[in-house]
């Protein structure tokens, strides 16, 4: 090999599987601005892959080959590595570029970067000038920053820069979807190398036992076992502290073993010790989140403890916030994990399910930014000049209420204007590298202490440090005897324009400057109820009752998790309402809230001051506006129905009336008086006779006629009464009300004494409908029903006649009923 190809000599000597594929991938980057590499863990394509390919002739001596890392753990690891490899320091021809770990200079040829610094680093500059190739390591991770990374390269690609090459590595065989949103680039495929793996099943702990002391017990047992170091994989660093400590209490003081934590919110000389090799003579436990899954390498270990449990964040648009949950990890996750023991020998795997659980887990994870909180990734899309989803190809495009919200979150915080442009505020934040919540609050800290403290909090609450305590000032307190917290909030300082030691704002401003990134978060105490909460956005919180912040009259929250009507608290500091007026002085609004009152059957009106959902105060109007009463009362009716309004009799016979005539074709113009289209039609007929009335009760029925009257023209009420009448008149002198809506036809009901001497039967609409009677006895019991009464009088009458003169003798039961005389009276007595 020549001398100007001494840069990989050390990679490609390796006896490494990914060697075999070199050639092949050489030719296939040559050929397609995009190409895949699939290579499982232990093939080295970590390492050998970008030195092998800096060393071709498309990647000129002044350029550099850039490789994305999606942590900071795996990069620092993969950077050492490869400079090992090459000969050189870090820092020299290998170089890394992490947050709070830059180390570069102009000899740098291959440079490892994190997945979030890279997005600043293209949003910097979208050309990517004296950048030869962007290799993605680990995409099968699919992390919310490299999916947008890779979205970013290929659009610079496509229009900056065609020299450009991407490509794409991934640790397992799935790459037909990838394959399919990349445009079918060649994939070239490497052998794994692993040595042979026991998997040993051991079942899943009993519901309700701490999962901790199950891998503890576990670590335990393959220590006696087994030879060689353990690394044991947990969901979370909660569980890793508790595991740690079972195993340290029943480990003997002359083990020669140690015990190592290892999860992303540690320091990293701490996470340097976890992944370094175990001392000479010693053995080492690893306790880790899936951080140790892939792209680092801890020599010495020959098994693994796998848990089946991982936390993943889930961001809820509707509450807008991201919770971690814990769930069953992937079969990916699953092979990912046992390949851990078999890297530099014969290994074992203990899993803590059946092995009949293996066919439930799904096959893969979820992208990270179908679950995701997309703010961070609107402003970076807005700083590009994209304004869209479409404005960029995606392998799995932002779901449309993530994105919504993140547009209405960068809004609330000054980001973005109303119409989704990026604002001057904004494009400072985006240069921070952090959250964008995070970012408002350093930029709207009043002066250089402001500044500094916000920039404390900023590390606290990205690094999650300081504690567990649900105070955030606490935290403070805790997090500032860190160094790696210290440097890092020097660090946010100096990119709001803060150098040097200085004084810092009292930690009693910490609540202020959180509002800045919380603005929706602001809650106050419910009244009478210690620890619970309404926040700014209608969103209910509560804090233990022994919590030393549950009296607080105001909080800003920070953080919080739960499915329920009220969240659970996790931080938060305290602010005064006198802050949240001054602060939030252009969002409080002064209104007039006119509205029903169900429960009193009545309006109020109401002067109300507001900072969204939360009242700070109100009082009953002394001039209220007249017709807002009348559309509170409108509204109030619509809710209940027409049942809450007197009808009277003639009214609802009205109704009756003419909804026969629509269904009946009878000619005419007959508006529709249902009850839908009445509710719909409120203001129009009813509005007119509500002036001065603010309550149900004030609604007479002479108010509901009138209005039904407006609805129905003069000559329609003369027609409808003449063809369809409100009541039938009997030869008695009675008359009774006619039912229109009676299945069979319309129907009226009287005693048959009523009808005596009538011998034609009654109709409507001009003699075309019969009217059917129904006929009473002189106790009003049903006795008949006829559309017939001359046939009734001749047929069946006879029959009734026998039955009821026995049971009614005081009551006139003529033989001929026809030519007797109607009457409602009794038999005069003798």
């Amino acid at each position: 090999m020549s001398e100007e190809n001494r840069f990989s000599q050390g990679a490609i000597s390796l006896d490494l599987p990914v060697v075999q594929a070199l050639e092949e991938l050489r030719a296939a980057v040559i050929g397609s601005p995009v190409t895949i590499l699939v290579a499982p863990p232990g093939a080295g394509k970590t390492t050998v892959v970008p030195l092998a390919l800096a060393d071709e002739p498309w990647a000129q001596p002044e350029t550099r080959i850039i490789v994305l890392e999606p942590r900071r753990i795996a990069a620092r690891a993969a950077a050492s590595r490869m400079a090992a490899l090459a000969g050189t320091k870090l820092g020299g021809l290998v170089g890394l570029r992490a947050r709070l770990d830059t180390r570069v200079s102009a000899a740098t040829r291959v440079e490892v970067v994190t997945e979030g610094v890279f997005t600043r680093m293209i949003l910097d500059d979208p050309s990517l000038e004296g950048i030869a190739a962007v290799i993605f390591d680990e995409f099968h991770e699919r992390s919310l920053d490299a999916d947008l990374a890779l979205a970013l390269v290929r659009d610079s690609q496509s229009v900056l820069r065609p020299d450009l090459k991407i490509v794409v590595m991934s640790a397992t065989l799935d790459t037909g979807k990838l394959a399919l949103a990349l445009n079918n680039p060649p994939v070239v495929s490497a052998e794994g190398r692993m040595f042979p793996i026991e998997t040993v099943h051991s079942g899943r702990p009993q519901q309700g036992s701490d999962i901790a002391r199950a891998v503890a017990d576990t670590v335990l047992t393959a220590l006696e076992r087994h030879d060689g170091s353990v690394l044991a994989f947990l969901p979370g660093a909660g569980e890793i502290r508790r595991a740690a400590t079972f195993i340290e209490e029943r480990l003997a003081p002359d083990s020669g073993v140690d015990v190592h934590q290892l999860f992303g919110a540690m320091d990293r000389p701490a996470q340097d010790s976890a992944i370094a090799p175990a001392p000479a003579g010693q053995r080492k436990v690893v306790l880790a989140t899936p951080i140790a899954e892939t792209s680092i390498t801890i020599d010495g270990v020959s098994t693994v403890v796998d848990s089946g449990l991982m936390r993943v964040p889930r961001f809820d648009p509707r509450r807008g916030l991201t919770r971690l949950e814990t769930v069953r990890i992937t079969r990916a996750n699953a092979e990912q994990r046992r390949g851990r023991a078999g890297r530099t020998g014969p290994g074992i795997c203990y899993r803590l399910w059946a092995e009949a659980e293996n066919l439930g887990l799904a096959a893969h994870p979820a992208p990270e930014i179908t679950n995701a909180d997309l703010a961070g990734l609107r402003l970076s899309l807005g700083v590009w000049g994209a304004r869209n989803i479409s404005d960029l190809e995606w392998i799995d495009a932002p779901p449309e209420a993530a994105w919504r919200l993140a547009e209405e979150t960068l809004t609330a915080i000054g980001a973005l204007d109303d119409d989704g442009q990026l604002t001057t505020l904004g494009r400072r934040m985006s240069g921070f590298g952090l959250p964008p919540r995070l970012s408002a609050m350093l930029c709207g800290a009043p002066d250089e202490g402001g500044i500094r403290l916000a920039a404390q909090m900023a590390a606290v609450l990205s690094e999650d440090a300081g504690g567990r305590d649900t105070d955030l000032k606490a935290r403070l307190v805790q997090a500032r005897r860190s160094r790696a917290v210290s440097d890092l909030a020097g660090r946010f300082a100096v990119l709001a324009g803060v150098k040097g030691e200085g004084p810092v704002a009292p930690a009693e401003h910490a609540g202020g400057l959180l509002a800045l990134a919380y603005p929706e978060r602001v809650a106050r105490r419910r009244a009478g109820r210690d620890g619970v909460y309404q926040t700014v956005s209608g969103q209910g919180a509560k804090l233990a009752e022994h919590d030393r912040l549950a009296k607080s009259g105001w909080l800003v929250i920070a953080d919080a998790q739960g499915t329920g009507a009220d969240l659970t608290i996790r931080l938060a500091a305290e602010i005064d309402e006198a802050d949240v007026r001054a602060l939030f002085a252009d969002r409080i609004v002064s209104e007039r809230n006119v509205r029903f009152d169900a429960e009193r059957g009545s309006v109020r009106s109401e002067d109300v001051t507001r900072l969204g959902a939360i009242v700070l105060s109100r009082k009953t109007s002394t001039d209220p506006d007249s017709d807002a009463i009348a559309a509170a009362l409108i509204d109030g009716i619509r809710q209940q129905g027409l049942s809450c309004l007197p009808f009277s009799e003639a009214a609802g016979s009205l109704r009756q009336r003419v909804a026969y005539a629509r269904t009946h074709d009878v000619d005419g113009d007959w508006p529709d008086l249902s009850e839908e289209a009445l509710l719909a039609d409120l203001e129009i007929w009813l509005g007119p006779f509500l002036a001065g009335k603010t309550a149900l009760s004030q609604i007479a029925a002479g108010d509901v006629s009138n209005g039904l009257a407006l609805l129905l023209p003069g000559d329609l009420k003369r027609r409808v009464d003449g063809l369809l009448p409100e009541r039938f008149e009997t030869p008695a002198g009675s008359s009774a009300a006619i039912d229109y809506t009676a299945e069979g036809g319309p129907v009226a009901e009287m005693r048959v004494q009523a009808l005596f001497g009538l011998d034609k039967h009654p109709a409507i609409l001009d003699g075309k409908v019969p009217l059917r009677l129904n006929l009473l006895s002189p106790a009003g019991r049903p006795i008949q029903m006829t559309a017939d009464l001359p046939a009734f009088w001749r047929g069946s009458w006879a029959d009734v006649r026998a039955e009821m003169r026995g049971r009614y003798p005081k009551h006139p039961w003529p033989e001929d009923p026809a030519n007797a005389e109607a009457t409602l009276r009794a038999k005069p007595r003798k």
